[in-house]
């Protein structure tokens, strides 16, 4: 395998582009996001792959009060947390009140509880495994959204900072039964910006034969 970037440009794949332009984006114009784009935002995520086809997730959109009071949540308990992780917290509630739309992913436990019937495995570690398993899906259908997102010209953020406050979140959402999974803001990039280098393939690339 050569041990090179591959060069986008000169492929001609609009799914190679966009997911080379994909990148991280925080702020946002005022301009809203229809339903028809959410929903076809929603359809990319949920055509992920899922351990067993059970797609043991599920996609809450939050706007209006609901959303100020997830940013508000989340401004109010950074001051709990030392310095690193309070300032990523405040610039997560900044983010969630400029944004238009917010989509959080929660997995609702399917696979776990059903998990023994479906591969009849009786290991007393059954537990870590299926939730792992539904960890990965509901991680492929976030990155579906992003995905998405960009190619439909809208800017999203994947805020993992909120796992520290994910049980709060939760029932601020109504879900206290399933597990965190993602918070994604999404709106129209008030800036043009592009995400930050990545590091080369060869340093990444370890073949084996």
């Amino acid at each position: 395998m050569a041990r090179t970037d591959f060069d986008f440009d000169k492929a001609g794949n609009e799914t190679l582009k966009t997911i080379r332009e994909r990148h991280s984006v925080r702020r946002f114009t005022e301009e809203d996001v229809g339903d028809d784009l959410i929903r076809q935002l929603l359809d990319a995520a949920n055509r992920a792959p899922s351990a067993e086809n059970r797609q043991s997730w599920r996609f809450l959109v939050v706007r209006g009060r609901k959303k100020e009071a997830l940013a508000a949540l989340a401004s109010k308990r950074a001051a709990g947390f030392p310095r690193p992780a309070s300032v990523l917290l405040r610039m997560a509630a900044r983010t969630i009140s400029a944004a238009p739309v917010v989509i959080a992913v929660a997995n609702t436990g399917d696979l776990i509880r059903h998990g023994r019937e479906v591969f009849r495995i009786e290991s007393g570690e059954t537990r870590d495994f299926f939730r792992t398993m539904e960890i990965q899906s509901s991680a492929a259908a976030v990155e579906n959204m992003l995905l998405a997102a960009a190619s439909l010209g809208l800017g999203a953020v994947w805020l993992g900072i909120l796992f520290l406050i994910k049980d709060e979140v939760l029932e601020l959402l109504g879900e206290p039964n399933g597990e965190f999974m993602a918070v994604v803001p999404v709106g129209r990039p008030a800036l043009a910006t592009s995400g930050p280098k990545k590091r080369p393939l060869a340093a990444v690339i370890k073949e084996i034969e």
